[in-house]
């Protein structure tokens, strides 16, 4: 059986090894050890090393890299095949080449990160490149790229791309972006929200504590879970004849769709 994708994916400092274990105990579905924003110039090869010696398969973990623009990438890509690594994060991906790259360096698995309009343009190559696993929406650097207001609205037709692209290259549901705001669990429980109403499957956490609420925004609310067993059991007893519930008509679409919900929750903690 196929494990169902992460829903939620735990940012921690390359640079704070002391944090790793904890990190890994905290309840995000994936751990991503930074070794991109989070690390000073100075600090980066201190972390890459750091990193190295703590590896281990028996916590597994993604590792997002310095980009392929940067002087820090070709060391980088040692990382990639170390037991232990679950994956690439690869920043401002832009090319398939750079994935290409990383996945001849060892990287069983990588994940996009899409932070430019030319990552965005090119998203529908980058997602049919081999051992992508899901596309990643950064969402700061992408509005800074724009001159773009980080914002909900400003942002929907690009996110929308990335789930429509995502959904044709026959790979998992992307993941969108940070909510930096580490005090405001409204502001995140309404980003990841809209987030999963538009198609997306995960979240980028900074914080342990924003887990249970990604996770919760993500499952089934209790008036889904409902709706769709009134849905099923309305199906399941009209002998194929034409059936309606809530006063709107149930069709095939709208039977999978209830069934779907009913999985997700069934997969939800």
């Amino acid at each position: 059986m196929t494990a169902a994708p992460a829903r939620s994916y735990l940012f921690v400092p390359g640079s704070c090894p002391e944090r790793y274990d904890t990190a890994c105990a905290a309840g995000a579905d994936a751990v991503i050890i930074d070794l991109e924003d989070a690390v000073p110039a100075a600090k980066k090869r201190a972390a890459r090393e750091a990193l190295a010696s703590w590896l281990s398969p028996d916590h597994p973990v993604l590792v997002r890299i310095n980009s392929a623009d940067s002087e820090w990438f070709s060391d980088d890509l040692h990382i990639c095949g170390l037991p232990g690594v679950a994956g690439i994060v690869l920043p401002k991906a832009e090319h398939e080449r750079d994935i290409a790259m990383s996945v001849a360096a060892g990287a069983p698995s990588v994940l996009p990160l899409i932070e430019s309009a030319l990552g965005l343009w090119n998203a529908f190559e980058l997602a049919r490149s081999p051992k992508v696993q899901r596309l990643v929406f950064g969402a700061i650097d992408f509005s800074f790229d724009l001159s773009i207001r980080e914002s909900h609205e400003p942002l929907l037709a690009f996110r929308s791309q990335l789930v429509l692209v995502s959904r044709v290259a026959g790979i998992a549901a992307p993941v969108d972006g940070v909510t930096v705001a580490l005090n405001e669990p409204e502001l995140l429980r309404d980003d990841t929200a809209r987030a999963r109403a538009l198609g997306f499957g995960a979240k980028l956490c900074i914080h342990p504590k924003q887990l249970a609420i990604v996770h919760a925004a993500l499952a089934p609310s209790a008036s889904e879970v409902a709706w769709a067993q009134r849905v099923l059991h309305a199906a399941a007893n009209a002998n194929g004849a034409a059936v309606a519930v809530d006063g709107k008509m149930v069709d095939r679409p709208v039977i999978l769709t209830a069934q779907r919900v009913l999985d997700e929750a069934a997969r939800a903690p």
